[in-house]
């Protein structure tokens, strides 16, 4: 029982922290739309640039692992 108490706990906080982040970008769209603009767009192209180089590091993780290679040495 007490799960369930906390799982809606956990989804309530959730919702109102998405409303909050919601809130606080359209205040700040209408307040100051070029700055705002401009943030979004960077924090946004960071995020595809991390997203590309972790995909490209982890390729290599993935071909070893399909090829049965453990990474690990044994003696």
């Amino acid at each position: 029982m007490k799960k369930s108490s906390y799982a809606r706990v956990n989804v309530v906080f959730l919702i109102a922290m998405l409303l909050t982040s919601a809130t606080t970008m359209l205040w700040l769209f209408w307040r100051f739309p070029l700055a705002t603009t401009f943030v979004t767009l960077t924090v946004l192209l960071g995020l595809i640039i991390s997203t590309r180089w972790a995909a490209s590091t982890d390729g290599d993780t993935l071909s070893e692992l399909e090829h049965g290679e453990t990474g690990v040495q044994s003696h």
